[in-house]
C-alpha cells in the first residue's frame, strides 16, 4: 500500500506542478480543468495517455446499478476503434471510413454529422479495415485525419468544415487511421502504409490555418538527397549508417500510425514508430543494421520537430513488431526514486519502463509468451534474438510468438496511479514467417516479402481447430515497478477492446464476444456486464453531465484480425456485426431492440473447374492480394462478405468485372487490374471455387 500511495502521490504531485507553469494552450492546465469539468477531452484522457478518470460516482458497490442510458446505431457495419471526446456537453466520435458523429452527451441527441466521402476504392490502400481511431477537438474545432490521407478541421459547433490538407502522396499507399493529437497550437498526423512499401513520417499543422508547421520522417530516402525536413540532419547523422544498401525505389516503412504522448514540463513530444517496408530485411536493407528509426520510441520538440532522444526496442525488424503501441506517461517511486517514465507495451512481448527524460532503459520484462529472444540485455538494451528467428538468414520458416499481430496491438492500455497497476488487453496469437526467395513489388497488393501462399490453412478440419485453440485472450494487470503480472483475467479469444480505468476503483472493457464489462481494477473481481450485441475492439471513456457519470463506447468488430485470420478469428466473434454507440448511467431507462438472427443458409458452391497448376497459382495470388480482407484460405471473419457463398464465383464474366474491371469500386472492392492479368483473375476464382467444394461455407 505504501508503494501505491507513493505512486499516486508523485503523479498527481507532477500534475499540479505543471498546471502551475505549463503552456496555456494544449498544457497540464487544461488537463486538469477539463477534469474537473468531468471532461474527456484528450484522446488517452491526458496529455499523458493514461486513460485515467478521476471520476467516482461509479464504483465496486454502485456499478451494478449501471443501465443503458442511450444509444445510436452507425450507418456502416466495419471495424469501429474510436475513442470518443466529450467536452461542452457534447460527444465526438467517428466510425468507419472516416465519418465523424457530435451528439449531445447526456441525451444521445445526434447534432451534425459529417462525412470526408472517403473514395471507396482507397480502401485497397489499407492493410487493417477502413476504421479511424477518433477525433481531438480543442478551440471550438475538431480535427479529423481520414483514410485517404487528408487532415481536416471542423467546427465543433455545426461540423461545418474549416479546412482541409492532403497530408501524404495519394498516388501512393498512405492511410490515416489514427487520431490527431493537440500540442502548442499544432495537430499532430502521422500516417499508415508500411505494409505496401511506403516512408513513414509524422507532420505538425497550425491549428487555426492547416499551414504545415514541420515534418519529421522517421527512416532514410534516396542516397544524399535531403527532405528539407526537421528530421534532415538526425537522419544523415543517426539513421543512414545503420541501413546498408537500401535501394532508392523501397519506402522502408517506420510509420507513425497510431501512439504519441506529450510531457509539457519536459515539452517533448514522443511519438511511436512503426515497422519495416517490406517485412523482409533482406529486400530493404540487404546488408542488414538497425535501421534506424524502425520500431523506436523518438522524443521531438513539439514547435520545430527537433530530435531529441530515441529508444530502438526492435533492431533490424523482420516480424513488424512495431513500437506504435499505446504509451503511457507517468512518474513511479522506483528503488526509492522518483522517476520519470514513459510505458509501453508494444507488439514484441516485452513490457519497456523508459526514463522519459532521455529515452535510457529502467526495466524490460515479457508480459505474455514470446519465442523470438531469450530476453533483453540491459547493459545494451537490445533483445537478444534467436539465431532461429532470422528467416532471411536461415531461409527456413519461423513460428514466432508474439506474431506479426502482437503481444499486444493498438487497442489502448490504461494506468491507475491508485493501484500503480497498467492494465494490458493482451494477445498470443502465434503467427509463421516464410520468406519468398521469388518476391517482386506490386501495386495493389501487400509488399511483406513473405510467402503467404505457404502460410494458408489447409482445408483439414482438425489443424484449423487446433491452431484455432491456440489463439487466446486476456487483461493482464501489470506492476511496472515490480515488473510482473499482478493479477490476469482470461478472455475467450483475442482482439478484445481497449482500456479504462477510473478513482472509482472500476476496470472497463468490452470484448471481442461482445460483453462490454466492469471489473474490480484492484483485483480483476468480474462485477457488472452488458450484452451489446456485437463484437467490441474500441476503447470506453467515460465522463460527468449534470452530477451523474456516464460511461460511452463504440461497438463494432473487424480489424485486421478478422479480416485476415478469417473463420479463425470466429473463435473471439462469431456473430453480426452491429455498429453502435452506446452510453450507460446509473438508472439508465434505454433498451436495445431485440437482436434478430441472421442465418444463413448452406450455399451449394459451382461445380470446381481449373487445372491443378492453375489452382495453386490462384492460392498464391489470393493470399497476396485477396487474403487480408477476405480471410485466410477463403474463410471469412465475418466482416466482409463470404467468397464461398458468392454467386459471383459461379460466372467468370461476373467475377472479372468485379476483380479486375472494379465494379463495386465505390463499395470498398477495387479492380485488382494494376497487379493482376485476366488470366490471373481466373486462376483466384479457380482456387475460391475449389475451397468452397473441399470446404464449404457453413
Amino acid at each position: 500500500m505504501k508503494q501505491r500511495f507513493l505512486v499516486a502521490l508523485t503523479v498527481a504531485s507532477a500534475a499540479l506542478a505543471v498546471a502551475s507553469c505549463g503552456p496555456a494552450k494544449g498544457g497540464f492546465g487544461h488537463e486538469l480543468s477539463a477534469a474537473k469539468a468531468g471532461e474527456w477531452a484528450r484522446h488517452g484522457f491526458d496529455l499523458s495517455e493514461t486513460r485515467f478518470s478521476p471520476l467516482e460516482q461509479l464504483t465496486p458497490d454502485t456499478v451494478s446499478g449501471l443501465k443503458l442510458a442511450w444509444f445510436h446505431d452507425l450507418d456502416t457495419n466495419r471495424g469501429q476503434e474510436a475513442t470518443p471526446i466529450m467536452v461542452g456537453g457534447k460527444l465526438y466520435t467517428t466510425s468507419a471510413w472516416s465519418k465523424v458523429q457530435a451528439f449531445d452527451a447526456a441525451t444521445g441527441k445526434l447534432l451534425w454529422t459529417h462525412d470526408p466521402k472517403v473514395p471507396g476504392e482507397s480502401g485497397v490502400k489499407g492493410c487493417c479495415d477502413v476504421v479511424n481511431r477518433g477525433v481531438a477537438v480543442e478551440g471550438g474545432k475538431v480535427f479529423l485525419g481520414t483514410f485517404d490521407g487528408q487532415l481536416q478541421a471542423l467546427d465543433a459547433e455545426t461540423g461545418k468544415l474549416l479546412w482541409s490538407v492532403v497530408t501524404v502522396d495519394q498516388t501512393q499507399a498512405y492511410t490515416i487511421t489514427g487520431a490527431p493529437r493537440l500540442v502548442k497550437g499544432k495537430v499532430i498526423i502521422g500516417n499508415g502504409g508500411a505494409e505496401f512499401g511506403v516512408r513513414g513520417y509524422v507532420s505538425a499543422y497550425d491549428m487555426d490555418s492547416g499551414k504545415l508547421a514541420w515534418r519529421y520522417y522517421t527512416v532514410p530516402g534516396k542516397a544524399g538527397q535531403a527532405d528539407g525536413a526537421a528530421s534532415d540532419a538526425i537522419l544523415a547523422k543517426l539513421a543512414e549508417p545503420t541501413w546498408k544498401g537500401k535501394p532508392d525505389t523501397v519506402g522502408g516503412g517506420g510509420t507513425v500510425w497510431d501512439s504519441m504522448a506529450y510531457d509539457p514540463e519536459l515539452d517533448l513530444l514522443y511519438i511511436g514508430v512503426g515497422n519495416g517496408s517490406p517485412w523482409s530485411q533482406a529486400i530493404r536493407s540487404p546488408g542488414g543494421g538497425d535501421n534506424l528509426f524502425l520500431a523506436s520510441i523518438i522524443a521531438v520538440r513539439p514547435e520545430t520537430g527537433e530530435y531529441v532522444w530515441h529508444y530502438q526496442q526492435t533492431p533490424g525488424d523482420q516480424w513488424d513488431y512495431t513500437a506504435t503501441q499505446h504509451m503511457i506517461l507517468a512518474d513511479l517511486t522506483i528503488e526509492g526514486k522518483v522517476r520519470k517514465v514513459l510505458m509501453q507495451a508494444p507488439k514484441n512481448g516485452f513490457f519497456y519502463v523508459l526514463d522519459r527524460t532521455d529515452g535510457s532503459l529502467i526495466s524490460a520484462q515479457p508480459y505474455v509468451k514470446q519465442t523470438w529472444t531469450t530476453g533483453v540485455d540491459m547493459a545494451t538494451g537490445r533483445p537478444r534474438i534467436v539465431p532461429e528467428a532470422y528467416y532471411n538468414k536461415t531461409g527456413k520458416p519461423w513460428l514466432s510468438e508474439p506474431g506479426f499481430l502482437g503481444g499486444h496491438s493498438w487497442h489502448p492500455m490504461a494506468f491507475s496511479p491508485e493501484t500503480g497497476l497498467v492494465y494490458i488487453p493482451v494477445n498470443e496469437i502465434a503467427t509463421p514467417y516464410i520468406p519468398d526467395p521469388a518476391f517482386q513489388w506490386k501495386q495493389q497488393s501487400n509488399n511483406l516479402g513473405l510467402d503467404l501462399g505457404k502460410a494458408t490453412m489447409p482445408a483439414d478440419r482438425s489443424i484449423v481447430n487446433a491452431v484455432r485453440a491456440g489463439l487466446k485472450g486476456r487483461i493482464v494487470a501489470w506492476d511496472p515497478v515490480r515488473q510482473k503480472a499482478a493479477w490476469t483475467v482470461e478472455l475467450g479469444g483475442p482482439w478484445n477492446g481497449g482500456m479504462l480505468v477510473t478513482a472509482g476503483g472500476l476496470l472497463f472493457q468490452g470484448t471481442a464476444a461482445g460483453d462490454f464489462i466492469a471489473y474490480d481494477a484492484a483485483s480483476g473481481r468480474r462485477l457488472w456486464s452488458y450484452p451489446a450485441q456485437s463484437g467490441i475492439v474500441a476503447p470506453p471513456i467515460t465522463y460527468s453531465l449534470g452530477g451523474k457519470q456516464y460511461v460511452s463506447v463504440v461497438v463494432g468488430w473487424g480489424g485486421v484480425y478478422p479480416l485476415l485470420l478469417g473463420e479463425m478469428a470466429r473463435k473471439s466473434n462469431d456473430r453480426p456485426n452491429r455498429s453502435r454507440v452506446l452510453t450507460f448511467s446509473l438508472g439508465g431507462k434505454a433498451v436495445l431492440p431485440e437482436q434478430e438472427a441472421l442465418a444463413q443458409s448452406p450455399v451449394a458452391p459451382p461445380p470446381p473447374f481449373g487445372s491443378p497448376d492453375q489452382i495453386a497459382r490462384g492460392a498464391a495470388l489470393y493470399a497476396r492480394t485477396c487474403g487480408g480482407c477476405h480471410g485466410d484460405g477463403v474463410r471469412s471473419g465475418g466482416v466482409l462478405p463470404e467468397l464461398r457463398r458468392s454467386a459471383l464465383a459461379g460466372d467468370a464474366q461476373s467475377w472479372a468485372s468485379v476483380v479486375f474491371d472494379g465494379a463495386l469500386k465505390d463499395q470498398g472492392m477495387v479492380g485488382f487490374n494494376k497487379d493482376l492479368t485476366r488470366a490471373d483473375v481466373e486462376a483466384v476464382r479457380a482456387y475460391v471455387v475449389a475451397r468452397a467444394n473441399e470446404d464449404p461455407a457453413r
